[in-house]
């Protein structure tokens, strides 16, 4: 119940106003965000990957609700990528694009014209493309989406739900096309018809769609801080033959540092989701849905502005 409060806080606009405007929570922010402009992400960046480690950037802007947005989120990946690469952080370093800010609710047209061209730049600086699709109604237009990238950009990847009951059936028709998924667990709310409700059928089918992905052709990206589901990972790479260098583990910013670090250790490759700009309310408010055992963290930053 409290995930769903917290949920439902990340979708009001009351909430937002004033939780921004929180000192605390703007320094709970810091933990999980990269940074609210594009300088600090890639100083942030440059600490990961001289870490040892890899990144994906995810810029948080609003959903375009206009022509106009669209073209100024796509200006915005473009000049990302420019600064990455200047700062010699690609390969190292790719970008998570969610089709939502370039104008998906607009038109599907819309959304390919402006991600084919982050592709394309993303191509010059020497790095990749991983496709967000964010509510289960949308999936299908986004793997067209894939598809129709796949022509000039082969290696652009996509993430996929295990929440979804669907995403099985995906794993097959992409790991038969030898595409990268990034495979991880929640997904928006969804209605039972569409989605697994409880985290053991999640998890179970997590590893459904893991052992697919591992025993087919695709480059999986196992995204998850759930120590169990990571040993199962490591467990199943090693029965299915997997490489080291045939797969990888993704976790975010500021969760588990220290497991991101073990497993770079023993040679896998690691890479982090760094999600940063001006808009991070929801994605903080994700975190905490994630981890209601952090929640009391937020009821205190509430009550210091009453």
């Amino acid at each position: 119940m409290l995930r769903s409060v917290i949920l439902a806080a990340a979708r009001s606009h009351r909430a937002e106003r004033l939780i921004e405007t929180v000192p605390l929570t703007r320094g709970m922010a810091r933990q999980f965000i990269a940074g609210e402009d594009v300088q600090t992400a890639l100083a942030t960046t440059t600490g990961v990957v001289e870490g040892g480690l890899a990144a994906t950037l995810d810029l948080l802007r609003a959903d375009a609700g206009t022509l106009v947005d669209a073209e100024e989120a796509r200006a915005d990946y473009e000049r990302l990528l420019v600064a990455l690469t200047r700062s010699e952080l690609t390969p190292s370093a790719e970008i998570s694009v969610r089709l939502s800010v370039l104008g998906f609710g607009l038109g599907w047209e819309v959304a390919f014209e402006h991600t084919h061209a982050i592709c394309a730049r993303a191509s010059e600086a020497g790095t990749t493309v991983t496709l967000e699709a964010e509510h289960a109604a949308a999936t299908d237009a986004v793997l067209d989406i894939l598809d129709r990238l796949w022509t000039d950009f082969p290696t652009t990847g996509v993430v996929l739900p295990a929440a979804l009951r669907r995403t099985e059936a995906d794993c097959r028709e992409l790991a038969a096309a030898g595409a990268r998924v990034r495979l991880c667990k929640k997904a928006t709310a969804e209605p039972e018809s569409v989605a697994y409700q409880t985290r053991h059928d999640i998890d179970r089918s997590f590893v459904r769609c893991l052992n697919v992905l591992l025993s087919g052709g695709a480059y999986p990206l196992i995204a998850t801080h759930d120590a169990r589901l990571i040993a199962i990972a490591e467990d199943r790479a090693k029965w299915f033959n997997r490489t080291r260098d045939q797969f990888e583990f993704q976790l975010a910013h500021g969760i588990r540092p220290a497991e991101q670090h073990r497993l770079a250790a023993v040679g896998y490759t690691v890479r982090v989701y760094l999600p940063f700009g001006e808009h991070w309310y929801a994605y903080l408010m994700s975190r905490f849905a994630d981890r209601p055992s952090k929640a009391g963290l937020l009821y205190q930053a509430l009550r210091s502005r009453a």
